[in-house]
Order: C-alpha cells, then sequence, then structure tokens
C-alpha cells in the first residue's frame, strides 16, 4: 500500500510520562511568538503564532515557511556536520562511510556535471529514440522504471488491503509531470498560466538536450496530447482516498484480457517479477488509457513522451543550466520560490534519500537520547487511555461497535525514534569512476532489486519503517495499523523537556492522538484491528459518522484560502478529523493527568490556554500564494492557518479556555460545532 494514499502522513513529536515537579517546570510559551495586539476570537493564528511569523520571513529560498520547515533545516545542518566529515576522509571501498562519501562528493561537483552536459543521458535517449513500433515501448518503459523513471503508472509491492498479511504487486496510475489532473484541464486564468508555463519549460528543456526550436515544440505538443489524454482519464486527489475504489484485484490471465495492449509477461519479467499469479489495477480506467496510449499514438509522439519523462526526472542529476531550467518552473512558477536551495543542501538531500537509514543511524547515535524512546511510548500509552475514554462516551456508536473499535486501538503497533535493525547496503554500489547519473540510476535499481526480493510472494514485514529516523513527520499506516514517529521530530515545539504538562500535551499530546485518530477518520475506520479492508462497524454506525464528518466537510469547504480558491472540505477530510480528534483526546488526556494536581497559571496564561497556545504554535509558518495554491490541489493537509482558526472553534474547551463570545469572528455556535472523537 501507498502510504501517499491511504496512509494518512502527519506530524509527530516528542513525548514524556506525566510530569512529576510540573510545579517547578516552565509555561513552554516563548512569549516572543505571539501577536498580542490580535484579538484571539477573531483571528487565533495570528494571535498564537503572529511573532513566529514576524521573526521568521520568507527567504528567497522558500514558497512556505513553518516551524517543521525550521527543524527540517536544524535536522539538514546536523546531518552536514555527519556527511561532509565523511566524505573529507579516505574510505574503504564498498563501506558505508566510502557510498556516503562518495555520493556527497559527487553531488558537490558541479564542475564535472558542466562539463559533461546531457552526456550521461545520451546512451538512454538514444535507446528512446531508436524505438521502431508501439510493441517496444512497454519493454523499455519496464526497464526504465527499474532505474527510477517514472512513466505511465507506478508499479510497487506492498500489503493487500484485503490480505493485510501477505504482500501483492500493485499497478498505481501516473504518467502525468504535474501530478495533479487540474493542471491540464482546469480553465482558471492561474492554473491556465501554469499550463502554458509548463509547455515552455517542456520546449527549453528539450532545446537544453540539443534539439532545436521546431523539434522542440513538436515534442511538446505530443507530450501535452498524452498526459492531457492520461490526466483526463486519472482519479484525482479525492477519488485516491477511497480505498475500496482503488483496489481491483485480478489474476495475470484476468489482466492479460482486460488489458491486452500491453505485453505483461514481458513487462513483469523485464521488472524481474516471475510466475505473476495475481495483483490488484488500483486504477482501471487510467491503465485502459495507457492501453491505448502505447498501442494508438504514433510512434514519434511516444518518443517524445518517454524523452521528456527521462529529461525531467534527471534534470537535477545534469548540468546546471538543466537544473536551472528545472527550478525556474517547478520553485520559481508553480511554486513561488525565488532561488534554489544551496548546492549542500540538495546535496545532504541526495545523500539522504539513497543511504537514509545509514545516515539515520549516524544521527540517532549522535542526536537522539536513548531515554526519550522509552518516555515517548509511556506518553503514547497514556494517549491509547484517553481515546479509549471518548470512544465510550460516544452516544451515536453502538456497542459492539465501541468494542471493535477498542479491539483496534489496542492493536496499534508503534513506533518510536528508530528501527530496532537497521537497513543492509551492501549491495548497493557507488562507484566513483561512473557519472552522477549513472550512479543514481544504480541506487535505483538496488532499491526495486530489493524490495522485489523482500517483498515480493512473501508476507508483510511489520519492522519495516517508511520513515528513516530524521525526518520531521510522523505517520499511520493502516495496513499494519501502526503509529510511528521518527527521531528527527522529537524536538521543540513539539516537546520541550522543560516545560510543564499543559504545553506538552498541547503540543506532543494532540500529535500523538492526531495520529491515532487516524486509524478512525473516513479512511482509517474503513479497516479492522488486522489491516484488512473490512467493514466492522455495526449497521447504521457508519451514517452516523458520516452525517457527523459532514459538518467538518461543509466547514472547511467554506474556507477562501485565496480570492476564488477555496478549500477541499473532503479531499482534506482526514486531516481535519484527526486534528479534531487529535485535540480532544489530547485534553482528556492533559486533564486526566492534571486532575489531582492542577497546574497553575504561568507567564499571564493558564494552563488550558498554554495547551492551546502550544498546539497552535505548532503550525505558525508563511507561506506564498503560489504555495497555497499547490497545497490546496494536492495535500490532504489543510493549511496551517487553518488547522487552527478552521479547526478549533470546533473545540468547546477553546472558548472556555479564550472566553470566546458570539461578538467574535471566529465563534460557532454549539450546536453546529463537530462533534466526531
Amino acid at each position: 500500500m501507498k502510504l501517499k494514499t491511504f496512509a494518512t502522513l502527519a506530524v509527530a513529536a516528542f513525548a514524556t510520562v506525566a510530569c512529576t515537579n510540573n510545579k517547578t517546570m516552565e509555561s513552554g510559551i516563548r512569549l516572543e511568538n505571539l501577536d498580542t495586539t490580535a484579538v484571539a476570537g477573531d483571528d487565533f493564528y495570528q494571535y498564537a503564532c503572529g511573532g513566529w511569523m514576524k521573526s521568521h520571513p520568507l527567504t528567497d529560498e522558500y514558497s512556505r515557511f513553518g516551524t517543521f520547515d525550521k527543524l527540517a533545516e536544524d535536522n539538514r545542518e546536523q546531518l552536514r556536520t555527519l556527511i561532509a566529515d565523511i566524505a573529507a576522509q579516505e574510505n574503504a571501498a564498498g563501506t558505508v562511510a566510502q557510498k556516503i562519501g562518495d555520493l556527497y562528493n559527487m553531488a558537490m561537483d558541479s564542475t564535472t556535471r558542466n562539463e559533461r552536459g546531457i552526456e550521461p543521458l545520451r546512451p538512454l535517449m538514444k535507446r528512446i529514440a531508436g524505438l521502431k513500433s508501439n510493441a517496444e515501448v512497454m519493454p523499455l518503459v519496464a526497464e526504465l522504471s527499474r532505474q527510477g523513471m517514472g512513466s505511465f503508472f507506478q508499479v510497487y509491492i506492498d500489503a493487500d488491503i484485503m490480505d493485510s498479511k501477505q504482500n501483492l504487486v500493485q499497478i498505481y496510475q501516473g504518467g502525468i509531470a504535474l501530478g495533479e489532473k487540474e493542471y491540464y484541464l482546469d480553465t482558471d486564468e492561474a492554473t491556465a498560466a501554469i499550463r502554458e508555463a509548463y509547455k515552455k519549460h517542456i520546449v527549453n528543456m528539450f532545446k537544453l538536450a540539443g534539439f532545436d526550436e521546431a523539434v522542440a515544440t513538436k515534442k511538446m505538443k505530443a507530450v501535452m496530447k498524452i498526459e492531457t489524454a492520461l490526466a483526463e482519464k486519472s482519479f484525482s486527489a479525492t477519488e485516491q482516498r477511497n480505498p475500496a475504489a482503488n483496489y481491483h484485484k485480478m489474476t495475470i490471465d484476468e489482466l492479460k484480457a482486460n488489458f491486452a495492449a500491453i505485453d505483461w509477461d514481458t513487462y513483469f519479467t523485464t521488472l524481474g517479477i516471475n510466475d505473476l499469479k495475481e495483483l490488484s489495477v488500483s486504477q482501471l480506467e487510467p491503465i485502459h488509457e495507457v492501453c491505448r496510449v502505447v498501442s494508438q499514438e504514433p510512434i514519434a509522439d511516444l518518443i517524445a513522451y518517454l524523452e521528456w519523462h527521462m529529461l525531467d526526472g534527471a534534470s537535477n542529476q545534469l548540468s546546471d543550466d538543466f537544473a536551472d531550467e528545472a527550478f525556474d518552473f517547478y520553485g520559481r512558477t508553480l511554486s513561488g520560490r525565488k532561488e534554489q536551495q544551496p548546492r549542500w543542501k540538495r546535496a545532504v538531500g541526495v545523500v539522504d534519500g539513497v543511504l537514509g537509514e545509514a545516515v539515520g543511524q549516524m544521527y540517532v547515535e549522535k542526536y537522539f537520547p536513548a531515554a526519550a524512546k522509552e518516555r515517548m511510548l509511556t506518553l503514547v500509552k497514556n494517549l491509547q487511555v484517553a481515546l479509549g475514554e471518548r470512544i465510550d462516551a460516544q452516544d451515536w456508536m453502538s456497542d459492539s461497535t465501541k468494542m471493535r473499535a477498542h479491539e483496534k486501538l489496542n492493536s496499534f503497533i508503534v513506533k518510536v525514534g528508530y528501527p530496532d535493525t537497521w537497513k543492509d547496503y551492501s549491495g548497493l554500489v557507488i562507484d566513483p569512476t561512473l557519472s552522477y547519473p549513472e550512479n543514481l540510476r544504480r541506487a535505483n535499481e538496488f532499491f526495486w532489486a530489493d524490495m522485489v526480493a523482500r517483498k515480493y510472494g512473501k508476507p508483510v514485514d511489520n519492522t519495516e519503517w517508511y520513515m528513516t529516523p530524521q525526518t520531521v513527520n510522523a505517520y499511520y499506516n493502516p495496513t499494519t495499523n501502526e503509529i510511528c514517529f521518527p527521531a528527527g521530530i522529537l524536538q521543540y515545539p513539539f516537546f520541550d523537556m522543560n516545560a510543564d504538562d499543559a504545553f506538552n500535551y498541547g503540543a506532543i499530546g494532540v500529535v500523538i492522538g492526531h495520529e491515532m485518530t487516524h486509524g478512525f477518520d473516513d479512511q482509517g475506520r474503513q479497516f479492522d484491528k488486522e489491516g484488512n479492508l473490512s467493514d466492522w462497524w455495526a449497521p447504521g454506525d457508519g451514517d452516523k459518522f458520516k452525517e457527523k464528518t459532514q459538518v467538518l466537510v461543509d466547514h472547511f469547504n467554506k474556507i477562501e484560502v485565496l480570492p476564488g480558491l477555496f478549500a477541499n472540505g473532503v479531499f482534506t477530510l482526514g486531516e481535519n478529523i484527526a486534528d479534531h480528534g487529535g485535540l480532544m483526546v489530547s485534553y482528556q488526556a492533559f486533564k486526566n493527568a492534571t486532575a489531582k494536581a492542577p497546574l497553575a497559571e504561568k507567564d499571564g496564561f493558564t494552563p488550558e490556554q498554554r495547551f492551546f497556545l502550544a498546539y497552535s504554535t505548532v503550525w505558525a509558518g508563511n507561506i506564498r500564494d503560489e504555495q497555497i495554491r499547490v497545497y490546496t490541489k494536492s495535500d490532504p493537509h489543510s493549511l496551517g492557518r487553518w488547522r487552527v482558526n478552521g479547526t478549533l472553534p470546533h473545540i468547546d474547551a477553546w472558548y472556555d479556555a479564550f472566553g470566546i463570545t458570539p461578538e467574535h469572528k471566529l465563534y460557532i455556535p454549539a450546536e453546529e460545532r463537530a462533534q466526531v472523537w
């Protein structure tokens, strides 16, 4: 299962046991982060985050910069120290250190890449250009996909959502470089302008590859024709959130019969997948369209399409003129960034992407205290208790549904900090005598072969991590029913060892509750305790749940994020449920933890006020209009401003904490507030 599709990625943090010395601890609230000139009931986001936003203005490097990005920057500096030190040494061939050092040095060596230009890509471009017939296309696509080139659709191996203990080969839609179908189809002025800029970008990339203006323009038109056709049949980001509608298990014979335009035996054999018996085609219509395209479109157009996807995927591996052109469109035009990241940041990112767990092992050893792991597990348990209490308190759920919800809650797999077993990179060869793109293609082949060896025909490994320890994020995965909190995010502002429970439950507590609630959001609730897609709800309870959550859909649909552009309450529903549930669960856990020893006012704020301020600070950030538009189309999370101003007005305790009345702009009548978990 792809995490991006069903397992909602959100946020995570540190944790601690309930403090026994709360009275001696600090408030955790950094007063300079606030803007007390703002009216809390009119714009709580500005009130809680205005100071942080003022002191962290957007630089040219960023289209969005928030607390997550600040923490990622800090982590990146730490990784740079580790990696650069290794790269400066002589390292024995075949060691992890040699692989890290040589890859980093190649990523930093712009001189060599600028001298070589497109030459490292010439052999593959020649192979694509040499295609003589439509029948030759898909075997080459399979070969190139092993090397990391995306086109037409994606193939991966992960848990079967109907049989979660067993891995399954899965085909997933793809083939459009802009990612979301709306970029090809919407007719509003902003999207149309992006589409025209994309066309110019394609032409410019082909010209850099050595084609003249006329040929480059002709190839661009072929690319746009094919990508637009694929986009028309692709599922939208919202449609991809329905697990049942994105699962079609069939035998290999049924695949051949239904999608006969592709020689599947050759295709899968080329991928190293032999004797395939069954698989899932996640979206039928897009794959039918791929069959039409590869069998009916002129071979010259298919060549142009594959050439484009080769150039697009390799742009940052080639000379600076390719990287600059790619940034000009994807960074400047699409996202609003004004300059590229420094080369060292890009180089660290590449090493982190290829040798993530090796780098993570070093990161954990140097920067992550061992005691944090046990403390985190304790807090998770406290949140589980609180969520169980909230399940019991729901008057709209049948007893049998509550019982199964408890079973699922008690079955959570909890991962904190780092994996127990580190990934083996012995089969990965980084050869400094080869070009940078060649080494990255080799790395992709290593990871593909590794996935096939570990997963094809094998049971699901519940110890696998879908994020590296240094990642500033967290996730819930429904097929394993697990919540994961990597070490990289287990720091302030998510946790403050010197702060009392009001702060830590408001920050890290809500984050943990958020991930737990994903197990019971509009997607997660469809999976049982074993991770199987299964309706475990009593008759009628699912309808009641939909009625409850429709309040959030309607509320977020009304939020105008830019003039004429509204949030998508259906697309963001899972994350909005998790934010709401995370707040409700963690607030209850906070009250439980401090019931016998209530906290005092600190720094002018009550404990309850500090809880909500801590939550809000997590979402502090500045963002450009261009990036707002991108996120609204492609990100299932609401924008940071609305994770505060859109979510808190549905939390009764927030009204009590800050004295919010009907005269305030954010006020919602009690009877109109969401009541889910």
